[in-house]
This record gives structure tokens, C-alpha cells and sequence, in this order.
């Protein structure tokens, strides 16, 4: 999977899922100041990226994550491994 693809996935997640409009979301994007994600949220978005990428994915990876592109970035390795 390649960073557009995940971009996309990571999109439709919060479009349909935390109602979010498509065109907030870029890379540069600050997942918490920008789109107003709290730390519920993110337990949720995790819980939802695990069920669509297949893979164990941790809380602690996601610490360092701030934008979108930090998020691309984590997704990538672990999908990618």
C-alpha cells in the first residue's frame, strides 16, 4: 500500500466516521488542533485502522504522530513491514 492509498483510506475513515469534511484533510493537517480529534478519537481511529489494514497496530506508535503526514508515515511502515 503506498501513501496515496493509505492518504485515502485515513480520509474515508474520518469523513465517514467522525464526520470530518474531505477537504480539511491534507497532509500538513494537525490531527488533534486542526480537526479537533481528541484521545477518544484517536482509540477509535485505531480501532479502525486496525480492522482495515489487518495489522496490529499499537497506541505508542501513534505518540509522535501530529499531522496527517506523521499518521501516513506510521501506517506505511507498519503495513509495509
Amino acid at each position: 500500500m503506498d501513501n496515496e492509498q493509505i492518504l485515502a483510506m485515513v480520509t474515508t475513515i474520518l469523513v465517514n466516521e467522525f464526520e470530518i469534511d474531505q477537504g480539511d484533510i491534507v497532509p500538513s493537517t494537525n490531527i488533534y488542533e486542526d480537526l479537533d480529534i481528541d484521545s477518544i478519537d484517536v482509540v477509535d481511529l485505531v480501532v479502525r485502522l486496525r480492522a482495515e489494514t489487518g495489522r496490529s497496530i499499537e497506541p505508542e506508535n501513534f505518540k509522535q504522530v501530529r499531522t496527517i503526514a506523521d499518521l501516513i508515515d506510521v501506517l506505511h511502515k507498519l503495513i509495509n513491514q
